[in-house]
C-alpha cells in the first residue's frame, strides 16, 4: 500500500512539473519578473507575496511551479499529500491574467494553499483517510458533487489549492496520520518526532514550504497540536464561526471546526477573514452572525496588545495533568516574556472552580460530543458519488465498500460504538438526529464554570503551553500531550497556537492562548504581539 501511495503522489507530481517545464514564458529578463528557478520560496508570507505581486517581482505561475519544484524534490520525505490539485498551473495563469488586466483580485489571490484530506474538493477524491475509501489503496473513490463551503471560500479569494494533505483514518488520532491509508506523515522540524494529528499533512506542507498556508479542521486537538509539533500558527476556532459543509465530519453537530494553520499570526488572520461567517449551507453558522470583528482579524494586531492585560495561567484548576519539569521551565520563560509585554499573571484563576473535574476520569481523551457522527455522515454521504451515483446514506456506503466504519471490531470509528450508547443507538436510524441533551448540558456547565472564572478574575485571556509535556516520538504509542484538549472543543471555545521556544531534543514547545468564544481577534491580537516580542518560530531544515 505504501509503494501504491508514492507512486499515485509522484504521477501527480510529475503531471504537474512536467507541465512547469514545458510552459512558455516561464524565463524572463533581467528587468522582468524572475522565473520559479530565481524564487525562494522558504518563510514566504502572505503580505510579502503581495508586495512582490505588485513590483512585478514574480507572477503567480512562476511562484506555483517554484512551491511544486519543492515539493517534488522532498515530498517523498515527508508525505504529506494525498492528492495534487491538476489544474493549480492554469488557475495561476488566470490570476496573472486578470492582474494583468487591472481587475479587483481577493485578498489572496495567487498564495498557494493547502486543504486537508477530508475536505470536499471537486473533481478529488475525498478519502477520509480510510482505505475503503482510496482506490490507490485498493479501495473505491468517491468524489464531491461540489466543493466544500471553505474550499468555495478559498477560490473566491484568488487562492490556489495546490493539493490535499494526509490525515489519520476519519481524522481519529490526534498525535500520527500513521492510520491513513498513504502511511505516515513526517513532521518537517523533525521526522523522529509526531506530526501531531489529524491534521499532519497540512502542518507539513506549511512547516516544510511546500505551501504558504493551510486549511486544518479540528474535532479534538486536530489544529492546534499540529500546529504546536511543527512550530507553527494555528487558530482553533469558536464552534460555528466556520462552515463545515462539505467535510468529513466527526462530531460536525457538536465540535467540529475548520481553522488555519499559517507561519505567522498574520497570515492565519488574513486566511480567518476569508473563512469566517455565515453560510446558508451550514446553518449553525447563524450563531455567528453579529460576531465577526467589524475590521477584520488583522484588526488587533498590535505590538502593545498584551500591555494592562490579565492573563491566567495553567494548573491543576484547568486540567489534573502537572507539566513536566522541562515544559514547567519553558513555561516559566514564557510567563517572563508575557510580563515583558507588560501582561498580568495570575496563577491558575481554576482553582477551587470544579473545572477540572468536568473532565472523564482516567481518560486522555473525552470524546463526548460525538454522539451526533452517524447523523453527521449520514447527511455527508448525501454530497458524494461513486461512480456519479450519490452515494446518500451509511447503508449505500456499505452497499458500496462491504464494509462500514462503524463495524466492529476494526472499523475506524468502532469504539466510539463502544463507549458512545447514543451514538450505538443512532445507527438504527441515523437520519434523525440523536438525543444530544447530555452534551449540551455537560458544554453549559464547561461555559458556565468558564465564563464566572474569567469575570471572577477579570482575566482577558488565558496562556497555557500547548502540551504539558515533549512531544513524542513518531514510532511508538504515546499520545499528544496537549493542555486544551479537550475542554476547549467541549466548550466550543477559540485557541490559538504560537511558537514559544524548544526543548532541549529539539521539539518545538508553543504557547496556546485561550478565550471566550469569538474572541479571536482578541487572541490574535496577544499572539501577535508574543510572537513579535520573541520571534521563536524553528524553521524546518529538510533532509531527503
Amino acid at each position: 500500500m505504501k509503494n501504491k501511495t508514492r507512486l499515485g503522489i509522484g504521477w501527480a507530481t510529475a503531471i504537474f512539473l512536467g507541465t512547469a517545464l514545458g510552459v512558455p514564458g516561464t524565463s524572463h529578463g533581467a528587468a522582468g519578473p524572475i522565473g520559479p528557478a530565481g524564487i525562494d520560496v522558504s518563510e514566504l508570507t502572505v503580505s510579502g507575496i503581495q508586495k512582490a505581486y505588485r513590483n512585478n517581482r514574480f507572477t503567480a505561475e512562476a511562484l506555483v511551479q517554484a512551491y511544486l519544484s519543492r515539493i517534488g524534490e522532498y515530498e517523498a520525505s515527508y508525505n504529506a499529500f494525498t492528492s495534487m490539485n491538476p489544474n493549480a498551473l492554469a488557475e495561476a495563469r488566470e490570476i496573472d491574467r486578470r492582474r494583468r488586466n487591472g481587475e479587483v483580485l481577493g485578498p489572496l489571490a495567487g498564495i498557494p494553499v493547502v486543504i486537508k484530506e477530508s475536505m470536499d474538493y471537486a473533481g478529488l477524491p475525498t478519502t477520509a483517510g480510510w482505505a475503503e475509501l482510496s482506490s490507490q489503496a485498493g479501495g473505491i473513490d468517491l468524489f464531491p458533487i461540489k466543493n466544500s463551503v471553505v474550499v468555495d471560500r478559498l477560490i473566491s479569494a484568488g487562492a490556489i489549492i495546490l493539493g490535499k494533505t494526509n490525515i489519520p483514518a476519519f481524522s481519529d488520532d490526534g498525535t500520527r496520520a500513521n492510520s491513513s491509508w498513504a502511511g505516515p506523515t513526517y513532521n518537517a522540524v523533525d521526522r523522529s518526532l509526531v506530526p501531531g494529528a489529524s491534521s499532519s499533512g497540512t502542518a507539513t506542507a506549511v512547516a516544510a514550504n511546500f505551501a504558504v498556508l493551510g486549511l486544518a479542521e479540528e474535532t479534538g486537538g486536530s489544529i492546534q497540536n499540529p500546529a504546536g509539533a511543527q512550530s507553527l500558527v494555528g487558530i482553533k476556532t469558536t464552534f460555528a464561526l466556520i462552515p463545515t459543509t462539505g467535510i468529513v465530519p466527526l462530531a460536525a453537530s457538536t465540535r467540529d471546526v475548520v481553522g488555519p494553520i499559517a507561519k505567522t499570526v498574520h497570515d492565519a488572520a488574513v486566511m480567518m477573514d476569508v473563512l469566517a461567517g455565515y453560510s446558508p449551507d451550514d446553518p449553525k453558522t447563524s450563531a455567528a452572525i453579529g460576531k465577526l470583528p467589524p475590521n477584520g482579524y488583522t484588526s488587533q494586531l498590535s505590538k502593545t496588545a498584551l500591555c494592562g492585560k490579565r492573563i491566567g495561567l495553567y494548573g491543576p484548576g484547568w486540567r489534573l495533568d502537572d507539566l513536566s519539569p522541562e515544559t514547567q521551565a519553558l513555561y516559566e520563560e514564557a510567563i517572563e516574556e508575557l510580563e515583558i509585554e507588560g501582561a498580568t499573571v495570575i496563577d491558575d484563576p481554576f482553582d477551587g472552580s470544579g473545572f477540572a473535574d468536568l473532565a472523564l476520569p482516567g481518560e486522555p481523551y473525552d470524546m463526548r460530543g460525538t454522539e451526533s457522527v452517524a447523523y453527521d455522515f449520514q447527511q455527508y454521504l448525501k454530497g458524494v458519488a461513486f461512480q456519479g451515483v450519490v452515494v446518500g446514506s451509511l447503508d449505500g456506503l456499505s452497499a458500496i465498500t462491504g464494509v462500514s466504519p462503524f463495524a466492529q471490531p476494526d472499523g475506524p470509528l468502532s469504539w466510539y460504538v463502544d463507549k458512545l450508547p447514543v451514538l450505538a443507538a443512532s445507527l438504527s436510524h441515523p437520519d434523525d438526529m440523536p438525543d444530544l441533551s447530555g452534551f449540551w448540558s455537560l458544554r453549559d456547565q464547561y461555559l458556565n464554570l468558564f465564563t464566572s472564572v474569567m469575570e471572577a478574575n477579570d482575566l482577558d485571556a488565558l496562556v497555557f503551553p500547548q502540551t504539558y509535556a515533549t512531544i513524542p516520538e513518531l514510532i511508538g504509542n504515546e499520545t499528544y500531550p496537549a493542555t486544551a484538549e479537550s475542554a476547549i472543543n467541549i466548550a466550543a471555545l477559540p485557541g490559538v497556537v504560537v511558537p514559544a521556544g524548544q526543548y532541549s531534543n529539539g521539539a518545538p514547545f508553543s504557547l496556546i492562548f485561550v478565550g471566550p468564544r469569538w474572541s479571536e481577534a482578541a487572541l490574535l491580537g496577544l499572539a501577535y504581539d508574543y510572537e513579535q516580542a520573541t520571534h521563536h518560530r524553528i524553521e524546518a531544515d529538510l533532509t531527503l
